[in-house]
């Protein structure tokens, strides 16, 4: 890859926690990052911020709702017109256990923001990340895996928030590993990890959990993974922080995972 100074970097989710830690890290090594939130004012407060606190003022905000398909869509657009060539897209933002039940457009939160808008997202930014290549895709999972059930994958019988969380962030792995076989002739490495478990951010403060552990640690993992030469050419990998690591069985039953990429090409309308 070009020298981290040279890289244009998206973070989704980047206006508190991990990505915003994550985006100051690669801010300090003069990286171009573009920050993403749903709160347009927030996200300027955000990027001044930033700007101050890492002296580099390659630093440029992008607001969308995740859990709207027409505003992810329109996010991606705006990326796509606005640069060429995005190096790193890191898929941060989530939702968690206690957030609201369903999405803009219908479904389970959860679903819809943790794994279905970095599926749709990923793909409609693939020409700025073929124009990079090489390029690479970072996605933030969770080491609570539970399958996908595709017989209620909104959990309609039965809803658990704990549950849905889940299985959103299996989703994303066994997207992750389709996605990085899909892409590995165009030079474009698809990677995965948990960031540590009950990190100090608002989202576990807000489902009333004690937090174990402090958010540097999820973001010198979505550094490590985004920019660290150990990984130059590994795609399709599971990791526990920094370690690789083997996520739930479902992930590896390619079965289940043509089943899941059907699904949600239909879910997303993406032809």
């Amino acid at each position: 890859m070009k020298p981290i100074n040279e890289q244009t970097i998206l973070i989704t989710g980047a206006t508190d926690g991990i990505g915003k830690l994550t985006a100051l890290k690669l801010a300090k090594q003069n990286a171009h990052v573009l920050v993403h939130g749903r709160n347009t004012e927030k996200i300027n407060k955000i990027v001044e911020e930033l700007k101050t606190n890492s002296d580099n003022q390659k630093i440029e905000g992008l607001t969308a709702d995740l859990s709207s398909f027409d505003e992810v869509r329109k996010l991606a657009d705006e990326v796509n017109g606005k640069f060429s060539e995005i190096d790193v897209l890191i898929n941060n933002a989530g939702v968690g256990f206690a957030d609201a039940r369903y999405s803009k457009d219908g479904y389970d939160l959860r679903f819809a923001v943790n794994y279905l808008a970095p599926f749709l997202f990923t793909q409609l930014l693939l020409p700025s990340l073929k124009n990079a290549a090489p390029s690479r895709v970072v996605n933030v999972s969770s080491a609570g895996q539970y399958p996908v059930d595709f017989n209620d994958i909104m959990l309609e019988k039965k809803f658990d928030g704990v549950r849905a969380y889940r299985q959103s962030k299996l989703a994303l792995i066994m997207f992750t590993i389709d996605m990085a076989e899909k892409l590995k002739e165009e030079n474009i490495t698809v990677n995965c990890l948990h960031p540590g478990t009950f990190l100090n951010t608002n989202m576990v403060r807000i489902a009333g959990i004690t937090p174990m552990g402090e958010p540097e640690t999820g973001a010198d993992a979505e550094v490590f993974l985004a920019a660290s030469h150990v990984l130059e050419g590994v795609t399709g990998k599971y990791f526990n922080v920094k370690t690789e690591a083997k996520a739930d069985p479902q992930a590896y039953d390619k079965q289940a995972r043509k089943r899941l990429w059907d699904i949600s090409l239909e879910l997303t309308n993406l032809k």
